[in-house]
């Protein structure tokens, strides 16, 4: 599982460097966001319904990613 950190960083930029990271590592099927950015939830929830991606919440800044498996879990 790869690992975007993203402490510190305001919306949009940790669903931006999901998605830099994802067509980067495009055999990569798991990602591990850490963001402490209130935005980020919500954001991942949108994303998810966007792209069929499914996303779990971890915990308050961890986030796992799963490529193409249809939607949210959170």
């Amino acid at each position: 599982m790869r690992e975007i950190t993203c402490l510190g960083m305001k919306c949009p930029l940790p669903i931006i460097e999901l998605s830099k990271a994802m067509k980067k590592y495009p055999s990569e099927n798991a990602f591990l966001l850490k963001s402490d950015d209130v935005a980020t939830l919500p954001d991942l929830r949108a994303w998810s319904r966007m792209t069929g991606n499914s996303v779990q919440t971890i915990d308050a800044e961890s986030f796992e990613i799963r490529r193409g498996t249809s939607g949210q879990s959170l």
